[in-house]
């Protein structure tokens, strides 16, 4: 009896041995390969004028906080994305707006008159009225003591359109700042009139209503809201630890907040390359999910990845963090 009793009790104890040994080797990143050397790094708004976070909201002018100016970017131009590109940005991020006459403006806030010098929003007018108004008309850094970039954006606000020509092959990722269901219908018509080549460069997310009305007109187009993402990251999170990954994670884009990631089965590595397979983006940003627009934007906020980190890289400083990985 003594005899089977220590059997009984060497099976409780190595079974639940044996099965945190299989769920470490199985999600260990240690014992994983990455086969991308480098880093994707996605310039946000191309490369633009910063401003401090500090009790920022959704209705906070960020035009009227900005940092003292370092370069001469306004963000969302496309002198700020040829600057991204060339400083050695993968991948530019930029907002959209519906225009009075069924265009997308490239253009950040609800409405003008943080920016611009015109009141009203994007739909209010023509994309031909847009271009009219000076972009850099509300930066200021010091409460409105000097206007450094008035007069000097005149004509500056592109269109979608504009912004494909004149960078043919680059990848960029589409934000549909609304929760309009039309707007997604709208962003499907814009995206399933171009070449597929074209069109699998590109990448949209936002609101949780335009994105899934984009995915019901356009299945296939890469895409991401924080519905997608729940509905991808939550089982992943419950049984992850198999290797297992859901349907939802497969062809799609995730912007992983640096503070969350690190609880996902297998990150980095394993749990990359998981992706990798289900031919998902994975883009790490800056914080605790609250902000979905910090990034890595100073060498210091890169050493807190993890050492050999491939994924992608969310920054608003790309003339900063592309420098620190020169073999690119």
């Amino acid at each position: 009896m003594n005899r089977w009793k220590r059997l009984l009790l060497r099976k409780r104890v190595l079974l639940p041995l044996l099965m945190i040994l299989l769920i470490y080797g199985n999600n260990s990143s240690l014992l994983a390969v990455r086969h991308q050397e480098h880093p994707m790094l996605l310039a946000h708004r191309g490369l633009a004028q910063t401003f401090t976070m500090e009790g920022i909201t959704s209705d906070t002018c960020t035009a009227q906080r900005i940092y003292p100016p370092e370069h001469p970017y306004l963000e969302n131009t496309i002198p700020s994305m040829e600057a991204a590109f060339q400083a050695g940005a993968d991948m530019v991020e930029l907002d959209v707006k519906p225009t009075k006459d069924g265009q997308f403006a490239v253009f950040h806030d609800w409405t003008l008159g943080c920016r611009t010098n015109a009141e009203g929003m994007a739909k209010d007018y023509t994309m031909a009225e847009l271009k009219t108004l000076d972009v850099g008309y509300g930066y200021t850094p010091d409460n409105g003591k000097t206007y450094p970039f008035r007069g000097q954006g005149v004509g500056l606000m592109p269109s979608l359109d504009e912004v494909l020509e004149h960078f043919p092959g680059r990848a960029f990722l589409l934000h549909i700042k609304s929760n309009d269901a039309e707007e997604g219908r709208m962003m499907a018509r814009f995206l399933e009139r171009l070449p597929e080549a074209e069109r699998s460069k590109l990448a949209v997310y936002g609101g949780d209503e335009p994105i899934a009305s984009l995915q019901d007109a356009l299945p296939g187009v890469r895409s991401m809201s924080k519905a997608t993402m729940k509905s991808c990251l939550i089982p992943y999170m419950a049984v992850g630890w198999t290797g297992y990954v859901p349907s939802a994670c497969q062809g799609t884009e995730l912007h992983l907040p640096e503070k969350i990631a690190s609880y996902l089965w297998g990150w980095p590595n394993r749990f990359l390359n998981r992706m990798d397979g289900a031919d998902t983006t994975v883009i790490v940003v800056g914080g605790d999910g609250s902000d979905f627009s910090s990034g890595f934007d100073t060498p210091e906020d890169v050493e807190r990845l993890p050492t050999g980190y491939s994924g992608g890289i969310w920054t608003n400083r790309i003339d900063r963090i592309a420098p620190l990985f020169p073999k690119r």
